[in-house]
């Protein structure tokens, strides 16, 4: 497969699709000359395999056609993802603002007409491919800033403030909100959106500048993942009249109490399960919960809890609770 040319700065690949190609000697011979590789296309079905397969840098789209037209070529190109970034030149005799229009709708990003004067359609490309490679470098890069969030353990979602729609999420992301909440893109979890609709108010406030609300943390086990609002993209106070405001960009932390764990362990000589017994009875479990937390039955839990008791020196379970929270200050609840 050949480098990305958007990427680069080497000549780009040229498809021409026109069912008379003789048509377009003098173009096709100035764009050879001019360092361009030329592919050419005689009807709609090659032209979409031809850029399926060779993935070329623009096309040069004759609108009429017998058979598929290129206004259907240009949709099926824009909704295949394999094809959907290509920049699309029509090329046209039709001058009549409604055939412009039509091929603007269907996915063209400019036209030129008939006689096509070859330099004008080298600058037009010019203009078309400096666009296409600044999106697809400004998409590689927010792309490598994301997997390195995901890297250092940060994941990354944006939630649409118009109606809450989970928009794009990184892997690590996806990961985490299945095992926490349940919940697949594009739904945003409950809890994540009632959170950010109840400080709402506050971001969108005039009168004061904007400030970062408290974070949400959602629990599960000894881990926890905190949610952090890093910033909105786009002003949701100035809603457009369609009603659309910004987009919630939203940092994910995962974090864990097996330091927690690691202290009682060594501050009371537990084993490793006495440890996750009392951390449970800290957070003011009960023995059935216990059990169901960590798979057990609650006549187990009851046994390490004897033993617990044994060791700590105290008989009840308030008693040891309160050991554990005055030895290991990180069992204190959370304020939020």
């Amino acid at each position: 497969m050949r480098p990305n040319p958007l990427e680069t700065d080497t000549a780009p690949v040229v498809l021409i699709v026109d069912d008379v190609p003789d048509n377009l000697a003098v173009l096709h011979d100035t764009l050879d000359e001019t360092g361009h590789t030329v592919l050419v296309a005689l009807n709609g079905e090659s032209a979409l395999l031809r850029a399926r397969q060779a993935q070329p840098d623009v096309v040069l789209l004759d609108a009429l056609m017998p058979g598929m037209d290129g206004f259907e070529v240009a949709r099926r190109l824009k909704a295949d993802p394999a094809t959907a970034h290509i920049p699309i030149i029509f090329m046209t005799g039709l001058t009549e603002t409604e055939h412009l229009v039509h091929a603007l709708a269907a996915g063209g990003v400019d036209y030129v007409t008939k006689p096509v004067k070859p330099q004008e359609v080298i600058a037009r490309m010019g203009v078309h491919l400096r666009t296409a490679r600044q999106a697809q470098r400004g998409a590689v890069e927010q792309q490598q800033a994301r997997n390195a969030l995901d890297a250092f353990g940060y994941a990354t979602i944006t939630v649409r403030e118009r109606d809450g729609r989970l928009m794009w999420q990184t892997p690590l992301a996806r990961d985490l909100l299945r095992r926490y909440c349940g919940t697949e893109a594009p739904e945003t979890p409950p809890e994540v959106l009632q959170w950010l609709r109840r400080h709402l108010p506050d971001l969108q406030a005039t009168d004061r500048p904007p400030t970062e609300p408290p974070r949400l943390t959602l629990d599960h086990g000894p881990r926890r993942l905190t949610f952090r609002l890093h910033l909105v993209v786009g002003d949701p106070t100035d809603a457009s009249p369609n009603g659309e405001g910004g987009d919630w960009l939203i940092v994910m932390q995962e974090t864990s109490d097996a330091s927690v764990l690691e202290a009682l362990v060594q501050a009371f000589g537990l084993t490793a399960r006495e440890a996750e017994v009392l951390y449970w009875v800290a957070k003011g479990k009960i023995n059935r919960d216990i059990g169901d937390i960590l798979g057990a039955s609650p006549a187990t839990v009851k046994k390490h809890l004897e033993r617990i008791h044994a060791k700590l020196g105290v008989e009840t379970r308030t008693a040891a609770a309160a050991m554990a929270i005055n030895r290991v200050p990180a069992l204190q609840p959370r304020g939020g």
